[in-house]
């Protein structure tokens, strides 16, 4: 938390200086939408083009993490300019923004992001950049699930139902089009056609579990972090624990919820840890030396997508990927030839 605090300090600073070359300063930031709401700014006046606004460019549209960014790249397509601030392999939870953050706010015209407090940074960062977006909670509509005392707001890893992502889905393409009507009926045809793409995703998934391991009292799941809470409770999989008992991977574990999870291993025939790509695995690891289970071979993609390049580059890759090692995980088998990036599109 420390860190965070220094980190903010310094952004802040230069969120400063930076406000102040762009004659920001005079700027209104309080109208900041919280993330917990779920709910949209004011949106201003609409395009006259294409993706356009009235000066003729492109909407700048900034989205917060990859999953969001990868939903958007594919029901907007090139209707807008699509911007990023989380790339590949970046916690949410522990991110620390940077000036460039600050610069993409300022010129944005739409800011996606995941909402149900996943990005606290959030707020603040909107405030420092003097940004008159409209702020998308693209969380809008789902029924959330409860979490820890830690967070009050519910758990923010929606986008683990393919049903949920369907709702971001709208709300990522219902967002923009009130702002581009010339553009709407191309990305309504868009985002149709990838919702199509996410619901035969859940078909697969179901079917995988279905036919590898059809009794859902076998399908026991440890993670490093409470981050399945939507997939475990989609397809019916028994959570037994998780090495960070929070879906805040800042939450330091005890040494007397550690042994509590080792015997609850023990006691529930679990066969195997599962890592994910970015938490740190040397806690599980000895967790499950202590347990005597195997850390399988690979890791999840939990509160990230992978680079570009991995099973795990986009949204339909990360959940078909997650599913295969999960189940291989569980049974022993080897992971099935798992589609590239570009082929999950």
């Amino acid at each position: 938390m420390t860190k965070f605090v220094q980190g903010w300090r310094k952004l802040s600073l230069l969120a400063i200086l930076l406000t102040l070359s762009f004659s920001l300063a005079a700027c209104d930031s309080s109208s900041a939408t919280p993330t917990a709401v779920a709910a949209t700014t004011t949106v201003p006046p609409m395009a006259t083009t294409s993706g356009a606004t009235s000066s003729g460019k492109k909407l700048k549209v900034v989205a917060t993490t990859t999953q969001l960014q990868d939903m958007a790249k594919n029901a907007l397509g090139d209707n807008v300019e699509l911007i990023g601030i989380l790339t590949a392999d970046a916690d949410p939870h522990e991110y620390e923004p940077t000036a460039d953050d600050v610069r993409k706010l300022a010129d944005a015209d739409i800011i996606l992001r995941n909402g149900v407090e996943l990005e606290k940074w959030m707020d603040k960062l909107i405030a420092s950049s003097g940004s008159k977006a409209s702020s998308v909670d693209c969380s809008r509509g789902i029924k959330l699930r409860a979490a820890g005392p830690d967070e009050p707001s519910g758990n923010p890893h929606v986008w683990f139902n393919p049903q949920n992502a369907k709702l971001m889905v709208d709300n990522i393409a219902n967002a923009v089009s009130a702002r581009d009507a010339a553009g709407a009926a191309a990305i309504k045809a868009s985002a149709e056609a990838y919702k199509a793409k996410i619901e035969a995703l859940d078909q697969y998934i179901q079917q995988q579990w279905n036919s590898k391991i059809p009794n859902p009292a076998d399908r026991k799941l440890v993670t490093n972090h409470d981050a399945f809470g939507y997939y475990t409770d989609r397809y019916k999989l028994t959570f037994v624990g998780s090495i960070i008992p929070s879906i805040d991977t800042n939450y330091q574990p005890s040494a007397q919820e550690l042994a509590a999870l080792v015997d609850k291993i023990k006691s529930s025939g679990v066969k195997a840890i599962f890592l994910e790509s970015s938490i740190n695995p040397q806690v599980s690891q000895q967790i499950a030396k202590d347990a005597g289970v195997k850390v399988v071979d690979g890791a999840l993609y939990g509160d990230t997508l992978g680079p570009a390049d991995s099973p795990g580059g986009t949204y339909l890759g990360m959940m078909r990927y997650d599913t295969d090692l999960m189940i291989a995980g569980m049974t022993g088998q080897e992971m099935p030839a798992t589609a590239t990036p570009t082929a999950t599109r």
